[in-house]
């Protein structure tokens, strides 16, 4: 897979140089269209905003208990396609957020521990980690949102993960809406574009500390 060459959708503002950069990874077996909406809020929210939802970085795999190898080129191919999409439009890594679906959200979250700081935040939507990280990211921020009721990823995972992130002082949310099954719904992206109006990183509070 060559990450530069992947259709993709693009919500363009008309600012000449977009802030922030919002690219958005869908579910396993879904496609880029399924993330139209959450483009939409987002491209709303933010008006300077470029907003990209490439087609098939998911590949086949739902992303938990997967070879680690494939993991691996597939966070690959993502890293390639961020670098190329920061040098494209000038933006900066920390005005760079990466929003996920499913398996789109566990290669997100995959993406975070290996490679800390190229994206400021993650949104993981109705994912988890493919593999439990040994330390927590310094750079970038992660927002898990999560359905109640999810039977594809259960929020059991989910939970543990956020439980296992603030165990190594990661910067960190956990959002679970009650009543909702494996499903970016409005709730949840409404409460992830709030986390993004609202939530000050905080490696920004320990360098004001420091």
């Amino acid at each position: 897979m060559n990450p530069l060459d992947l259709e993709t959708i693009e919500l363009l503002s008309i600012a000449a140089t977009p802030r922030p950069l919002f690219i958005l990874v869908h579910d396993v077996e879904g496609t880029a269209a399924d993330m139209l909406q959450l483009g939409h809020l987002l491209g709303g929210a933010f008006a300077e905003a470029a907003v990209l939802i490439p087609e098939g970085l998911t590949g086949s795999c739902t992303g938990i208990d997967e070879d680690a190898g494939a993991l691996a080129v597939r966070v690959e191919a993502l890293a390639s396609f961020v670098r190329a999409q920061q040098q494209r439009f000038d933006v900066l890594q920390s005005d760079t957020a990466l929003a996920g679906f499913g398996a789109g959200a566990s290669l997100a979250l995959a993406f975070s521990d290996a490679h800390d700081g190229l994206v400021g935040r993650v949104l993981a939507f109705g994912g988890s980690h493919p593999v439990w990280p040994d330390k927590a990211p310094l750079l970038t921020t992660l927002h898990l949102l999560h359905g109640q009721d999810d039977n594809v990823a259960p929020v059991a995972r989910a939970r543990e993960g956020f439980e296992r992130l603030m165990a190594l002082g990661a910067d960190a949310t956990f959002d679970m809406a009650a009543s909702l099954g494996h499903e970016l719904h409005p709730a949840l992206m409404d409460q992830a574009i709030t986390r993004l109006q609202t939530c000050v990183p905080l490696r920004y509070w320990r360098a004001a500390q420091a």
